[in-house]
C-alpha cells in the first residue's frame, strides 16, 4: 500500500509542476501579446485620451469665441446699417 501513496504522491507532484509550467507559458504568452499590441497601436500613430481631450477642449474655445466675434460682428454692421452714410469733402 505504501507503493500506491508514493504514486499518488508522484502524480500530485507532476500535475503541480505543469500547473507552474502552463502558469509561466501563460504570462510569458501574455507579456508577448501585450507587447505586439504596444507596438502595433505604436504604428498606428494614435492619440491618448489626454491628447485628445485637450484638443477637444481647444475646439471647444474656438467655437465659443467665433461666435462671439460672429455677434460682435452682427452688432456692428446693425449699428452701421442705422446710422446715415457721412460724405466727405475734398477741399
Amino acid at each position: 500500500m505504501q507503493s500506491r501513496g508514493k504514486i499518488f504522491e508522484d502524480i500530485s507532484q507532476l500535475m503541480t509542476n505543469a500547473m507552474g509550467v502552463a502558469q509561466g507559458a501563460r504570462e510569458e504568452a501574455e507579456t508577448a501579446m501585450k507587447s505586439w499590441m504596444d507596438r502595433w497601436l505604436a504604428d498606428r500613430d494614435l492619440v491618448t485620451r489626454e491628447e485628445f481631450e485637450a484638443v477637444r477642449a481647444m475646439a471647444r474655445k474656438a467655437r465659443e469665441e467665433n461666435e462671439a466675434l460672429k455677434a460682435r460682428i452682427e452688432a456692428l454692421e446693425a449699428a452701421m446699417a442705422k446710422k446715415p452714410a457721412r460724405r466727405t469733402t475734398k477741399k
